[in-house]
């Protein structure tokens, strides 16, 4: 059996998923944020699933991510892009990699543009884009090393080649839905559908976005490790464990 679950945090929009294999109980979480690790592992602790992993899709810049407090409460190790700009992670990513987590393997798409080391992971049909692809619309193109040109072309020449019938499960929320199509994206996506690859950066520059928090960036820069002043993983995880997703 396959567990998957798309989880989202209400204040920041933003999804993060859980994969986990059933026959042998490991499991993998993509972009978690830290107000919801209480959440996760209680889901992990439900599903007798065990973390074997954290993928992060590229440098948030909107809230912390949980991956330094999953590693610490569970011994998971973090992977990221190799040009993410993100520190002290155990495991760097490059385009065409694989991870593997029981019968679960992941396809790593390196799809820079939204921040210089972006990626995207592939699973069987379905697609996680991060910031990369969203329903309607994309990332944000002023976030550190953001480059719309880039942008464009990993969209259209890397995503836009999939299957039209791959899942697209996009890094956060926009008016209401959960997930699209690569189909559906190509053919009405009003960013990337009859658009230019120059035309691109100024219509995406228009598009709305959440604001860019400097706390986050810096704790993100190092897999969501705040000054101990500021955060402690036990009185998070010892907290209300029927946080909202």
């Amino acid at each position: 059996m396959i567990h998957f679950r798309q989880l989202r945090d209400e204040a920041s929009g933003a999804f993060s998923y859980l994969l986990g294999c059933g026959r042998s109980g490991h499991a993998l979480l993509i972009d978690p944020v830290v107000t919801q690790a209480a959440l996760y592992l209680g889901m992990l602790d439900e599903l007798g699933l065990r973390l074997d992993w954290v993928l992060e899709t590229h440098l948030h810049a909107d809230r912390v991510s949980a991956a330094d407090a999953l590693r610490e409460w569970t011994g998971a190790g973090v992977a990221v892009g190799a040009d993410s700009g993100i520190a002290d992670a155990d495991h760097l990513l490059c385009d065409g990699d694989a991870l593997g987590c029981g019968d679960l393997e992941l396809a790593v798409l390196a799809t820079p543009g939204h921040t210089p080391g972006c990626l995207s992971y592939l699973w069987g049909g379905r697609l996680f884009s991060g910031d990369c692809l969203l329903i309607g619309a994309c990332g944000r193109l002023d976030e550190p090393g953001g480059d719309g040109p880039r942008l464009f072309d990993s969209v259209t020449r890397r995503l836009f080649v999939l299957p039209d019938e791959t899942l697209v499960y996009p890094g956060r929320c926009r008016a209401g839905r959960r997930v699209s199509t690569i189909g559906e994206e190509r053919e009405t996506n009003p960013l990337f559908h009859g658009v230019t690859r120059d035309g691109f950066a100024a219509r995406a520059s228009d598009a709305e976005a959440s604001p860019i928090l400097a706390e986050a960036l810096e704790a993100n820069r190092h897999c969501g490790r705040r000054r101990a002043t500021d955060f402690s993983c036990h009185s998070l995880i010892q907290g209300d464990k029927t946080c909202g997703s």
